[in-house]
């Protein structure tokens, strides 16, 4: 013999209740738009690149898996723009990234908000002078064809990955490594 159901219009009410109590306990929003909830001092000098610098990035991140991939550009796009010569090296998952066939329900349209940042950030970032870099390898091992990269990327043999760092240490160059597992 089951227990006798307890009456739900009581229930449903104290769950009205205690909603309208959780509401009430913090004002929301806490702070108006637009209210500074942090400092904006800058520690260091806005350096720009001096005579020859580069800067030279590895991304072995997957698009829409972490931000690492997406900042890494971003942040090798703002050293373009401080005057430094500019490289982006995709390897592993991270030459997935690359890719121009990106979209759902077709390529170049935007399945979610975001996801064609990538897309975009790389396109600027070769039409201002940067150069990219795929490694071939990677590409292949999550089906990309070198058809699918966007334009101005360059396939890389998998064994330019250790070379190419090497010419950009060698270079002088700021390396920046960013890794996702």
């Amino acid at each position: 013999m089951s227990a006798p159901a307890e009456p739900t219009a009581d229930i449903d009410q104290l769950i009205e209740q205690n909603i309208a109590k959780s509401l009430a306990e913090i004002p929301h929003p806490a702070l108006p738009k637009g209210t500074n909830i942090y400092g904006g001092t800058k520690i260091f000098p806005d350096y720009r690149a001096e005579a020859g610098e580069t800067y030279f990035t590895l991304v072995h991140g997957i698009a829409h898996e972490s931000s690492v991939s997406f900042v890494a550009v971003l942040q090798a796009t703002r050293a373009l723009r401080k005057g430094f010569e500019s490289a982006i090296y995709f390897y592993g998952p991270g030459a997935i990234n690359c890719i121009a066939n990106r979209g759902f329900p077709t390529t170049g349209d935007a399945g979610f908000p975001g996801e064609q940042n990538i897309n975009e950030a790389l396109s600027t970032f070769i039409k201002e002078g940067g150069t990219v870099f795929a490694c071939r390898f990677g590409l292949a091992l999550h089906g990309a064809r070198e058809e699918d990269l966007i334009a101005g990327v360059v396939p890389a043999h998998p064994l330019d990955v250790q070379d190419a760092l090497i010419h950009y240490a060698r270079k002088g160059a700021i390396i920046n490594s960013t890794y996702q597992v």
